[in-house]
C-alpha cells in the first residue's frame, strides 16, 4: 500500500482573506528556571496572522520553540530568543510575536525579630513582545501587605483617652496603677482596625536591562509599605509587626503615593501601573487607588 502524504490543512488558503491580530495558545504547561528555582508555569504564546491568504498558523512549531525556556535560566535575552524563533518559524506569515509567563515566584523571608523564616509565593506574569523588531517585556507583580487605617486609629486613641479621663479624673496618678492600667484591657478599650491588602504592580521595563529584576522590585515594594505580610513567627515578631503597623498608618491612597515615588527610583522601570486594594475589614467592600507613570489610560 502507498503512503499517503499527511494532510497540512493550516497552508491552505483561507476563504475569508482577512488578517488577524494574535493567533496561538494559552495555558501551556512549563517549567521554567528562575535564579536557581525550578518554577511551574503557565504559559501563553502567540503570532500575528499578516498574511490573510493563510487558513492558519503552525502551533506546534510554537509550542516546540517553548522549549528554550525549560533550559536556560529566565531573562530578556531568552524571551527575545523565543520570540524570534516563533518568527522565524512563521516567515511570511507574521511580523510580530508575544508570549507570557504565569507563575509564582517563592522568597524565603526571615522573621522581624526572632531567627525564624518562611516562605512567601508572589503571583507573577512576565509578558514579552516583538513587534517591527521592537521588544517589549512588561512584569505583572501582586504583594501583599496590611494595612492599619489612620481614622481608625485617632478614633480609638480618642476612647482611650476618654476612658482614661473617666477613670483617673481628680485622682492623684501612680505609677504602677496607670501602667497597669495601660496593660489592661480595660485601659485599652478600642483599637483601630487593620485588614490584608495587595498591591497590583505593572511595570514596563527598559530594554537594556540583562536580568529580569523580580526580586529587586518585590524588596522596594515591601520596604516602601513597611508592614508585608509575615511567615513564621514567634510573639516577638507578631509584637514588632503590631509596631510597624502603628508607625505606617495608610489610607489606600498613601499605599499608593509610597508605591509611585518607590517604583519612580527604581532602575530600570520606563513606565508603571499600580493598584492598590485594601480588603476592608470595616466594610463589606473594598477601598481601591491606581496611580500610573508614563502609562497610556
Amino acid at each position: 500500500m502507498n503512503a499517503l502524504t499527511l494532510p497540512d490543512i493550516a497552508a491552505q488558503a483561507s476563504r475569508q482573506a482577512l488578517p488577524l491580530e494574535r493567533v496561538g495558545m494559552c495555558g501551556i504547561a512549563l517549567p521554567v528556571s528562575f535564579e536557581g528555582q525550578r518554577l511551574g508555569a503557565k504559559v501563553d504564546a502567540g503570532v500575528s496572522l499578516d498574511d490573510g491568504e493563510a487558513r492558519g498558523i503552525h502551533m506546534s512549531r510554537l509550542y516546540l520553540a517553548l522549549e528554550m525556556l525549560e533550559q536556560e535560566n529566565l531573562t530578556p535575552g531568552l524571551l527575545r530568543q523565543v520570540l524570534q524563533r516563533f518568527l522565524k518559524s512563521h516567515e511570511g506569515l507574521s511580523t510580530s510575536a508575544y508570549l507570557k509567563i504565569h507563575t509564582e515566584l517563592l522568597l524565603k523571608r526571615s522573621a522581624l525579630v526572632s531567627p525564624l523564616s518562611g516562605w512567601k509565593s508572589y503571583p507573577v506574569s512576565i509578558e514579552a513582545q516583538l513587534k517591527n523588531a521592537m521588544f517589549h517585556v512588561e512584569l505583572k507583580i501582586d504583594v501583599t501587605y496590611s494595612s492599619t487605617c489612620p481614622c481608625s486609629a485617632a478614633l480609638a486613641r480618642q476612647l482611650i483617652q476618654q476612658q482614661f479621663v473617666d477613670d483617673f479624673a481628680n485622682k492623684a496618678l501612680q505609677h504602677a496603677e496607670v501602667l497597669a492600667w495601660l496593660g489592661s484591657t480595660k485601659g485599652i478599650v478600642a483599637t483601630p482596625h487593620s485588614q490584608r491588602s495587595s498591591a497590583k504592580l505593572r511595570i514596563r521595563l527598559g530594554t537594556h536591562l540583562d536580568e529580569l529584576p523580580l526580586v529587586a522590585i518585590i524588596n522596594e515594594v515591601e520596604a516602601a509599605l513597611g508592614t508585608a505580610v509575615q511567615t513564621a513567627v514567634k510573639r516577638a515578631d507578631e509584637q514588632a509587626f503590631a509596631l510597624a503597623n502603628g508607625q505606617n498608618l495608610m489610607f489606600c491612597e498613601d499605599a499608593a503615593r509610597r508605591l509611585h515615588m518607590a517604583l519612580k527610583r527604581t532602575p530600570g522601570t520606563n513606565a508603571f501601573h499600580i493598584q492598590v486594594v485594601h480588603a476592608e475589614s470595616l466594610h463589606a467592600h473594598d477601598a481601591v487607588a491606581e496611580t500610573r507613570w508614563n502609562w497610556e489610560a
